[in-house]
C-alpha cells in the first residue's frame, strides 16, 4: 500500500505523489508570536513532526518551513498594553515557542522565517496582483492595499462556500473596501502605532496583512508550487482560503495538498487565548511528562478532536509507562534488537497517518513480548522488542532519545527498591507458610499497578501490561 493522504481541498483521501521525485516540500503556518504556547497550538508542531518522519521513513528528503507571525494587530495591542517595544514581546514569545516544541521532542524546521524579514517579498507579490487586477489601493488615503474577491472566481474553493454566503473580513476598516468580503494584503500605517512597525512601500509606509505574509514566505523558500501546506483546522478558512487565492491569483500553482490537524477543545470549547481555555504547554509539562504529553496528542487521529483533561493526560502517561516496562525488561532479558516496524503498522501510518491503528499493533507486541518473555521465548521477545523500538522511533517517543535530556529524575531505583523490599517480605511469609500475608502483599502490589512474575531467578514485577479500551 502507497502512502494516501486527506486533501481538504478535495475533500478525499489520494495517493501521495510529490511534486519532485524522492523530495517533499511541506509549509505549515507558525505561531502569531502575542502570547505562550498552549496544547492547542502544540498539537499542530506534533502532528507535522510526526508526518514528517513518516516521509522520512519512506525515503524521502523533506524540507520544512514553518513561519513565524512577529508582527500583527494583537501583538502591537498586547506590547502597548504591558509597555514594551513589540519586537520584544513578539521575541518572548517566539523562544516560548522553540521551548515548547523542543520540549515535545518535535525536529526543527528546515528553516524559520519571520514575517517582518520578508517584507519585499511581499511588496513584490502585491505588485503583481496590482498589475493583474486583483487587488487595488484604497481611495481613501489610508495606504491599505486590498485583495478583490470579485476578481478571482474560484474564491472560497477551499472552504467549499460562495462569496455571497461569506461574513465581511475583519481584518482591517472596511470604509476603504469595495466589497466588505475583500482582505488587506497592506495596511497602511497608523499614527497611534510605532514607526518602527512599518515599511515604506510604493503605496505608503505600513506593515502586511496576515494573509500575504504566508504566501510571500512560502513562495520564497519552496517556490510557486510545493506538495504539502498544513495547519490547524481553524485556519482554513479565512487564512488559508485567502493565501490559496491570492497565490493562485497571483500565478503561483501554491500547494498540491492541504492538511489540517483537528482541535484542542477544553470543556467542549476550541482551545485559544481568546477564551482564556488553553493549557499553557510549560504548564503541562510540569505536572506530566513531555514524553506523555506528546504520546497524548499524537495518539489521536489528527483530524479527530481531542478533549482536554487531566484523566487523559494521566491515561497516557501510564500507557507509556506500560510500554517502557516492556523495553527495559526485554532489554535486559534479551540485549539488543533489530529494529523493524510490522507489516500492519505501516498499512495503518500509510492511511492518512492512522496513528490509532498503528498504537493498536504497537500494543499488541508489547502484550505478546510480554507472553514471549514470561515463556522464555527468546527469540519472539527480541523480535516484538526490535517492532516496539521502531516504532517508537516514528512516533519519537523512545525513551532512549537524547531530546527528553536527562533521565538522573527517574524515579524507577526508587520504586526498584520498594518493591524488592516488599518481594523480601513476600518471601519471607511464603517461607513461614503465612499465605495471607503473602497473598495480600501481591495484592497491594497489583492494586499499585505492578504485576509479579516468579521466575527459577526469584520474582520479577513490572507495570501491569493493560490493555487500552
Amino acid at each position: 500500500m502507497s502512502l494516501r493522504l486527506y486533501d481538504t481541498a478535495t475533500a478525499e483521501i489520494r495517493d501521495f505523489v510529490p511534486l519532485r521525485e524522492g523530495q517533499v516540500s511541506i509549509y505549515h503556518c507558525g505561531l502569531t508570536v502575542q502570547a505562550s504556547p498552549h496544547l492547542g497550538h502544540i498539537r499542530k508542531e506534533v502532528v507535522f513532526d510526526v508526518l514528517r518522519r513518516w516521509l522520512g521513513w519512506h525515503g524521502y528528503d523533506v524540507t520544512v518551513i514553518a513561519n513565524v507571525t512577529d508582527i500583527d494587530d494583537k501583538i502591537l495591542t498586547k506590547s502597548a498594553a504591558a509597555g514594551v517595544p513589540w519586537f520584544a514581546h513578539a521575541y518572548r514569545f517566539e523562544r516560548e515557542l522553540h521551548d515548547a516544541y523542543a520540549a515535545l521532542g518535535c525536529l526543527p524546521p528546515t528553516y524559520e522565517p519571520r514575517a517582518t524579514g520578508h517584507v519585499p517579498e511581499m511588496v513584490e507579490l502585491i505588485e503583481v496582483l496590482l498589475e493583474r487586477g486583483h487587488a487595488y489601493v484604497a481611495e481613501d488615503g489610508s495606504g491599505d492595499v486590498y485583495f478583490d474577491v470579485r476578481s478571482w472566481p474560484s474564491y472560497g474553493e477551499l472552504s467549499g462556500q460562495r462569496v455571497e454566503d461569506m461574513e465581511p473580513a475583519a481584518d482591517a476598516d472596511p470604509r476603504g473596501k469595495r466589497d466588505p468580503r475583500d482582505f488587506a494584503l497592506w495596511k497602511g500605517h497608523k499614527p497611534s502605532e510605532p514607526l518602527t512597525a512599518s515599511w515604506p512601500t510604493p503605496w505608503g509606509r505600513g506593515r502586511p496583512g496576515w494573509h500575504l505574509e504566508c504566501s510571500a514566505m512560502a513562495g520564497k523558500y519552496l517556490g510557486d508550487e510545493f506538495d504539502i501546506h498544513g495547519g490547524g483546522l481553524d485556519l482554513r478558512f479565512p487564512h488559508h482560503e485567502n493565501e490559496l487565492a491570492q497565490s493562485r491569483a497571483a500565478g503561483r500553482p501554491f500547494a498540491r495538498w492541504w492538511m489540517h490537524n483537528a482541535w484542542v477543545t477544553a470543556a467542549g470549547e476550541k482551545m485559544s487565548k481568546s477564551l482564556g481555555n488553553g493549557a499553557l504547554v510549560s504548564e503541562v509539562t510540569k505536572s506530566y511528562p513531555p514524553r506523555a504529553v506528546r504520546f497524548y496528542l499524537a495518539g489521536p487521529h489528527y483530524r479527530s478532536q481531542i478533549e482536554f483533561s487531566d484523566t487523559s493526560l494521566a491515561e497516557a502517561s501510564a500507557a507509556l509507562a506500560r510500554i517502557d516496562t516492556f523495553v527495559d525488561r526485554a532489554t535486559k532479558a534479551v540485549g539488543d534488537a533489530t529494529a523493524e516496524l510490522p507489516e500492519a503498522f505501516v498499512t495503518a501510518m500509510d492511511d492518512d497517518l492512522g496513528t490509532p491503528g498503528a498504537l493498536a499493533v504497537l500494543y499488541g507486541a508489547v502484550r505478546e513480548g510480554h507472553t514471549a518473555l514470561d515463556a522464555g521465548e527468546t527469540a519472539q521477545a527480541r523480535a516484538r522488542l526490535g517492532a516496539v523500538l521502531a516504532m517508537l522511533d516514528v512516533l519519537g517517543l523512545r525513551a532512549d532519545d537524547p531530546v527528553w535530556g536527562d533521565t538522573s529524575s527517574d524515579l524507577t531505583p526508587v520504586v526498584d527498591a520498594l518493591v524488592s523490599s516488599l518481594l523480601e517480605q513476600r518471601a519471607r511469609a511464603r517461607e513461614a507458610r503465612d499465605f495471607a500475608t503473602a497473598d495480600a502483599v501481591r495484592d497491594s502490589l497489583a492494586a499499585a499497578g505492578i504485576a509479579i512474575t516468579d521466575t527459577p531467578s526469584g520474582p520479577e514485577w513490572s507495570l501491569a501490561a493493560k490493555e487500552r479500551p
